[in-house]
């Protein structure tokens, strides 16, 4: 079994592992798709489900993928920012859901169960929060380097699929951010309800990033440094996973909006960066949407989710293992001695 990765000691070495990432095995995915024209069912009959096998196999790097190890991984942080009152909800909340998470009582806990995945929930930094973006950068080089790094070793080689969750009061404000440090159109484009804004608070929030936007406005030219500038310990943890499952040949599961936001900077730097990635469900928070098309993500899902925990991703999970069971466990047209088409 591989080693996990060595964590980058500078935004170089960073920079570097998001720029050598690995590709897919095409062999894999030929051998899937000859396979598959061979089953007891018309040609592309499964939809979807047989572009999933396809994607599990050839990041796998094995023609007859598995869907056995299953982690579902939670990423809590808390941010700065909510000192310019972006959200209704207290601070406190983040380090409360962890226990809950850990005692059994979320949302995220119940689907994993069903879903026979294994959860686990990461405090990224002891919860200690970033600083307030509006006023300096969210996280001084040393500190964003950690985050990174805290996420690279929490994926375990040889895992099956990886599912990627979040929990952070005031990170939808960060995500909406890092979204338009990345893509442009401010605050109003991308500032959402989170967790149960108003009319007047969605505005608010909006000119919360605008703010932050223009006091970092020199290092948004680069999609690490619009991370560390205006993301947040658990977007950089996320993203450092990212990096090392496509290392590790992992396939992964994004969740919602702020997952999403997560990985975005990897997919801007490196053309098919997220090509390891699905995107499990379109989230109800408005910018999910706009941002799973600027990164080219269909979603699997849409079922008006806005949780976060990775709850969408975990819903995904059951759709991957019947995609690797019909194309792992369907009799051939020869094996059944059904008379194949003329």
């Amino acid at each position: 079994m591989p080693s996990r990765l060595s964590p980058p000691q500078d935004m170089a070495a960073l920079r570097a592992l998001c720029m050598t990432l690995p590709d897919a095995d095409m062999a894999a995915d030929h051998a899937i798709a000859r396979h598959d024209s061979s089953l007891t069912k018309p040609p592309g009959s499964l939809g979807r489900l047989e572009e999933l096998a396809r994607w599990t196999g050839r990041w796998q790097r094995t023609a007859w993928p598995r869907g056995e190890r299953v982690e579902i991984l939670v990423f809590a942080g808390n941010h700065g920012v909510t000192a310019q009152g972006v959200t209704p909800w207290p601070a406190d909340v983040t380090r409360q859901m962890v226990e809950n998470f850990r005692n059994g009582g979320a949302a995220i806990n119940q689907i994993a169960r069903v879903a026979s995945a294994r959860l686990r929930v990461v405090a990224v930094a002891e919860l200690h929060p970033t600083a307030d973006f509006t006023q300096a950068p969210a996280m001084e080089m040393p500190a964003f380097l950690h985050a990174i790094a805290t996420g690279m070793a929490a994926v375990r080689p040889g895992t099956d699929l990886l599912c990627l969750g979040e929990m952070g009061i005031g990170n939808t404000t960060a995500a909406a951010a890092v979204c338009a440090g990345l893509f442009g159109g401010g605050g109003a484009t991308w500032a959402g309800r989170g967790t149960g804004l108003d009319d007047a608070g969605v505005r608010h929030k909006a000119q919360v990033v605008d703010r932050a936007l223009a006091a970092h406005a020199p290092h948004l030219h680069d999609p690490l440094e619009v991370m560390r500038h205006l993301g947040g310990h658990e977007l950089a943890a996320m993203l450092g996973a990212a990096i090392a499952a496509r290392h590790h040949h992992i396939p992964v599961l994004l969740d919602g909006f702020i997952c999403t936001a997560a990985v975005a900077p990897l997919g801007v730097l490196q053309p098919g960066g997220l090509e390891h990635t699905r995107l499990a469900h379109c989230s109800a928070e408005s910018g999910h949407a706009r941002l799973a098309t600027a990164l080219g993500l269909s979603p699997l899902l849409d079922l008006g989710l806005r949780l976060g925990e990775g709850s969408g991703a975990g819903l995904a999970i059951p759709l991957v293992r019947a995609a690797t069971a019909c194309l792992c466990g369907m009799a051939t047209f020869a094996q059944a001695q059904v008379s194949g088409r003329e």
